[in-house]
């Protein structure tokens, strides 16, 4: 594959695209609190909050209050300090405490991380608490009251940005208290999500003689978007984790971890293992286990932009198969090799390596990988040629509509195998069929556009491949690509009818004379940078081929 390969050579066009070099993204402080108390049988409880679906991060999980330090935040805390309004740093923590958010860290990610304790921190976690829930300690160990008119109007008007945090503080003569946080680790936000955060937790006690915690509704909050937390409770760890074995929240990594420990060990004794955030990796990577069966494994790997990394998957909850190993850097081989044999040393087994398909940025530890675990490759019969150029054999080959049980003896977890051509000839998707998590490769970015690069790809088997998989009706989308959306039916429906859409702009654009792929893009994708000219061509070139097919042209 060179990169002056011709067009309509299947993969050469594909290559080229992932020689494209691909910034970071921007990483920001960002802090969360989590109330705590216990109840009058001395039951430890939390509370948590579900973010509403209209948000652009994590809308639909289940977190703790919290949200991105300001630049507001910042001289407000430094104004703060100065005044001894509020601490130096949480609870106290030494700075020594506060340790990198997680293993293995790249250069660039190292050098875009915030300092240890983030000017601002304190603040903008104070300030997240307030306007999401309406608790704010205060000195002398009084409250405000949430049910309040006065807070009420108070967190409308933060929201609305019509005043400061500092300016409403000083304004009703409240003097914040942050001594009650206690410091509850560093976390960062996984490579593949297109906004990330350093983001620190605190604990906080706030005793049930207090007031509850009041959410807004969508009338009270200012602007289109609405309320950011539309339901919340308080709840026991087991409690909460039961939900999410069963399915029926979502959560990331430290929401799950910070549970586990209060649960087993309660704020005080548990507080060493709240810092020692390494119990949730899996050797040198994060364990990134959003629902029950389905471990992302984000892997550095040349690919498309905007994504820099591919999420390998290891799914099912007895034995595992490890889908799309897919880093070609010998570095990050060593660290998915490492987190590989952590999996199998906790006692799991890894039975085969699943291909959704045979692009090199799915593909590039899949060797080693096999020398490794002496597992076998498995993926459809129409990637084994693409497969075969790059010395890679199938040793099995995985059929369509075909159900595989990756449950233990007790917890069937059937997974049914999709053929879902369109993006290649051959390509895959795995369905979780107890929690409906799609495990969906290229057939879907949450980045991106999934590139349709005729003769290997086919713009008609590509809508038909979306149309079968919503008709399963899929609840949480995995992608190889971007973050994980839990509207995987509702993600699935709008890429098709863009699509569409898409396809009517061209349509309408041939019966305006621009006949030739030269002249349709700059008038069907106009306001895309020049750059990405040669992918809107192929994408064009796809739906002309459907037109002509159809008899439209």
């Amino acid at each position: 594959m060179t990169s002056n390969a011709p067009a309509n050579d299947p993969d050469a066009f594909y290559a080229r695209l992932l020689q494209a070099p691909v910034a970071p993204p921007t990483i920001r402080a960002s802090a969360a609190v989590v109330p705590w108390r216990r109840d009058a049988e001395g039951t430890l409880r939390v509370y948590w909050a579900r973010r509403a679906a209209t948000m652009a991060f994590m809308g639909g999980w289940w977190a703790f209050p919290g949200g991105g330090v300001s630049r507001r935040d910042v001289a407000a805390e430094t104004d703060a300090r100065a005044a001894g309004r509020l601490i130096g740093d949480v609870a106290g923590t030494p700075a020594s405490t506060v340790t990198a958010p997680a293993p293995a860290l790249d250069a660039a990610e190292q050098a875009a991380l915030a300092p240890d304790l983030a000017p601002g921190v304190v603040f903008a976690a104070l300030r997240e608490l307030f306007e999401e829930t309406g608790l704010l300690p205060l000195a002398g160990g009084d409250a405000v009251d949430p049910r309040s008119t006065v807070v009420r109007e108070a967190r409308r008007r933060l929201l609305a940005k019509e005043v400061g945090f500092g300016e409403l503080l000083a304004a009703h003569g409240w003097t914040l208290d942050a001594a009650p946080l206690r410091f509850a680790g560093r976390w960062l936000t996984p490579p593949f999500a297109p906004m990330r955060f350093d983001n620190r937790f605190a604990l906080l006690h706030w005793p049930a003689e207090r007031p509850d915690p009041v959410l807004l509704a969508d009338d009270d909050v200012p602007g289109p978007r609405g309320a950011e937390l539309d339901r919340g409770a308080w709840t026991t760890s087991e409690d909460a984790l039961d939900a999410w074995r069963r399915g029926e929240v979502t959560a990331a990594p430290p929401i799950l971890h910070i549970l586990r420990v209060l649960g087993d060990a309660g704020p005080k004794n548990g507080h060493r293992r709240l810092l020692d955030t390494s119990e949730a990796d899996l050797g040198p990577l994060r364990r990134i286990e959003f629902r029950p069966g389905v471990v992302l494994l984000p892997l550095r790997t040349p690919t498309l932009p905007p994504a820099t990394h591919t999420n390998a998957v290891l799914l099912g909850t007895g034995d595992a198969v490890l889908i799309d190993p897919a880093t070609p850097l010998a570095e990050e081989q060593d660290r998915l090799l490492a987190a590989l044999d952590a999996f199998v040393a906790a006692g799991r087994r890894i039975r085969a390596i699943w291909l959704t398909h045979h692009h090199p940025d799915h593909v590039g530890a899949v060797l080693r990988v096999r020398r490794h675990l002496g597992v076998p490759i498995q993926a459809h019969a129409d990637s084994a040629a693409g497969l075969a150029a790059q010395g890679i054999a199938i040793d099995e080959t995985l059929a369509g509509d075909t159900v595989v049980d990756l449950g233990g003896p007790d917890a069937p977890f059937p997974v049914r195998v999709l053929h879902t051509p369109g993006h290649t000839r051959g390509h895959l998707a795995f369905l979780d069929e107890t929690h409906g998590s799609l495990i969906a490769g290229d057939l879907a970015s949450t980045l991106s556009t999934i590139v349709i690069d005729p003769p290997e790809g086919d713009m008609s088997a590509y809508l038909d491949s979306l149309e079968r998989v919503v008709a399963r009706r899929p609840r949480t989308l995995f992608p190889a690509h971007g973050p994980v959306v839990l509207n995987a039916v509702g993600t699935l429906e709008r890429l098709h009818r863009h699509r569409l859409e898409r396809e009517e702009q061209i349509l309408a654009a041939h019966a305006d004379g621009h006949t030739s792929v030269e002249t349709l893009v700059p008038i069907v994708y106009a306001g895309i940078p020049e750059a990405l000219y040669p992918v809107a061509a192929r994408q064009a070139e796809a739906h002309l081929h459907r037109l002509r097919a159809l008899g439209r042209l």
